[in-house]
């Protein structure tokens, strides 16, 4: 009996322990579902398709059309990692596996929020060739400006100090979501976006990698073919309503919503979970990512507009 009654007053506090330690408020929710994004991108980087060409192939196909310093670049780091890519890639993942493990314990979240700052960077240029920026062929319906730099962005605000916004502050943080939703907003009135079957071309190129998921892709790109335009105009409008209402603290909360319905919808139409059930995907994509920079802003509109 004392020892059954041990075993239950263990469990009782069990709950309470793990709270504490992984969501606590919602700074440390976010830091721990950072964290496990991180673990998750480790996992997809131990794939058997990054030990092999296909992963390189997928890095250099990034480099034509560049500005030569940047196309050089990607093609410099891409083949480097080719020269030994089973102790490169494993050293890449193993690199994510130690950013998330060291944003689950406590004590070592800044540390990891530092790796944070520099891998993304890191990857951001030579993995993602800065979400296609330079060639004007960033598209906000399959991820840009690209996945990893939102890691980054995350963690600015999730920066572990006394005060709310982290590093940026309350001011910062509104600034940083009004200046990446009006990059939205100015990226969907470019040509490949704008295009009449722009929308329609997007999600035909979607990964997939499960047959409900395609058919669902499917229904949507019948109905974007041919409006490229009006999507792309109803969705920049839409951006910078989401960035400018946030940024002002005009309605926020309800923008906020709106922000995180339109990724979700995103993550499933234009990027496909992140194409993490091809087996090929690196990271889940930008949607997650935009949905915890969300959340992690929604407390910061109980402050008034400094």
């Amino acid at each position: 009996m004392p020892s059954s009654l041990s075993a239950n007053d263990a469990r009782s506090h069990l709950g309470p322990r793990i709270r504490a330690s992984f969501f606590s408020d919602s700074t440390r929710t976010a830091q721990t579902v950072l964290g496990l994004i991180w673990l998750l991108d480790a996992g997809l980087q131990f794939q058997s398709f990054m030990y092999s060409k296909g992963f390189i192939a997928t890095l250099t196909s990034m480099a034509p059309g560049q500005p030569h310093w940047l196309g050089a670049s990607v093609d410099w780091g891409a083949h480097l990692a080719g020269r030994n890519l089973d102790v490169y890639n494993t050293l890449f993942a193993l690199t994510q596996l130690a950013i998330g493990a060291g944003l689950l314990y406590r004590p070592t979240v800044k540390l990891a929020l530092l790796g944070t700052f520099a891998w993304s960077l890191i990857v951001w240029w030579f993995g993602e060739a800065f979400g296609m920026l330079f060639m004007n062929m960033a598209q906000p319906l399959t991820g840009a400006p690209g996945g990893v730099i939102m890691y980054a962005l995350v963690g600015l605000v999730i920066w572990p100090n006394s005060r709310p916004g982290g590093l940026l502050g309350i001011r910062g943080t509104r600034i940083m979501w009004a200046s990446l939703w009006l990059l939205f907003a100015y990226l969907w009135l470019l040509q490949a976006s704008s295009a009449t079957n722009a929308t329609h071309d997007m999600i035909n190129a979607a990964p997939s990698g499960m047959s409900w998921l395609s058919s669902m892709q499917d229904g949507f790109a019948s109905v974007a073919q041919g409006n490229g335009l009006v999507i792309a105009l109803v969705l920049s409008a839409l951006s910078a309503a989401i960035a400018l209402g946030v940024g002002f603290n005009r309605g926020a909360k309800r923008w906020l919503a709106v922000a995180i319905v339109l990724q979700l919808l995103f993550w499933l139409v234009g990027q496909g979970f992140g194409g993490i059930f091809e087996g090929s995907a690196t990271d889940p994509n930008a949607a997650p990512l935009l949905i915890l920079l969300a959340y992690t802003v929604m407390p910061l509109t109980r402050h008034s507009t400094p």
